[in-house]
């Protein structure tokens, strides 16, 4: 399937089969491409926790205000930020060649320590980034996902007994559709999401709207 494709297709789909599971094959196949998505200063800032057990679904639904899809889909996928990824390098920068270990181990120290809100926004832009790498690539594996915000933090992070330097960011059921997503509610106009140079001007010339 073509990007372009994937991105129209792509739909948040809530009823799945249940009878349906990925296989290993394919797990490793979706989240060894996800883990390609960038971070900043190669930091890889995130964790993927692939839930295949039913058991453990059904209780990250009870977490997930009981919202079907979470218990029904094949995979069930929480991804986390790594809070404290930016403290040591050393794991994420080993096959770098030595002169750049040493910059980005005095660098990134210097630029995260006592910025707990960038911290905290940088574990989010790169599970943003890969979730969406996630929904794309399930869908080209024909599969339909949905992305979740709808849980409560603290209860999924018992149940996948999360360490306290990882927030559970972003939840994505994948899994084979019941039935289609329902209708869009409506997009913003391209004008009305996008500014060309300076903000509100929206000419593709670049040159002042003087409408």
């Amino acid at each position: 399937m073509e990007v372009t494709a994937a991105i129209r297709q792509r739909r948040s789909v809530k009823q799945y089969d249940p009878e349906h599971r990925l296989t290993e094959d394919e797990i490793r196949h979706l989240l060894g491409h996800a883990m390609l998505s960038p971070t900043s200063f190669n930091m890889q800032n995130w964790h993927f926790v692939a839930v295949t057990d039913r058991e453990v679904q059904t209780k990250l639904c009870a977490a997930a205000w009981n919202q079907a899809q979470v218990r029904d889909c094949s995979l069930t996928l929480v991804i986390t930020g790594r809070m404290d990824a930016w403290k040591d390098m050393t794991r994420q920068l080993r096959h770098a060649p030595e002169n750049v270990q040493e910059m980005f181990g005095k660098m990134v120290p210097g630029f995260y320590s006592g910025n707990d809100a960038l911290e905290r926004d940088e574990c989010v832009r790169s599970v943003g980034i890969a979730g969406q790498t996630v929904m794309l690539l399930a869908k080209d594996m024909g599969y339909d996902s949905c992305p979740m915000i709808g849980f409560d933090p603290a209860q999924v992070s018992e149940i996948l007994a999360l360490p306290e330097t990882h927030a559970p960011l972003l939840m994505i059921t994948i899994g084979k559709a019941l039935a289609p997503a329902r209708p869009r509610m409506g997009l913003l106009s391209f004008d009305e999401a996008v500014s060309i140079n300076r903000f509100g001007n929206h000419t593709l010339s670049g040159q002042p709207d003087e409408s």
